[in-house]
């Protein structure tokens, strides 16, 4: 008989200021969840939200930046890649 598969638990420790901001929200467990959703959908594919490179990623990185800039959107101000290779690079 195939069914769900059983949840897991998972559980952390919060400090007094956290759990005061957390105070009246109806559930916490589906608000936690999705949190955490959204945060891994949002993580750097390169650190996957260490905000560190290691020595290998780092010499990607710089070869991947030789023909791509970091670029300021001058409409809505958000940062993002733009190759300078040129077209068929």
């Amino acid at each position: 008989m195939r069914g769900k598969k059983k949840a897991e638990i998972i559980t952390f420790k919060v400090d007094e200021s956290l759990s005061g901001a957390m105070d009246g929200i109806p559930n916490r467990s589906e608000f936690i969840r999705s949190a955490v959703l959204a945060a891994l959908h949002n993580t750097c594919p390169l650190c996957k939200g260490e905000g560190i490179l290691t020595p290998d990623q780092q010499r990607h990185w710089l070869a991947f930046s030789k023909d791509h800039q970091l670029r300021k959107c001058s409409s809505c101000h958000a940062y993002h890649l733009v190759c300078s290779a040129g077209p068929g690079a």
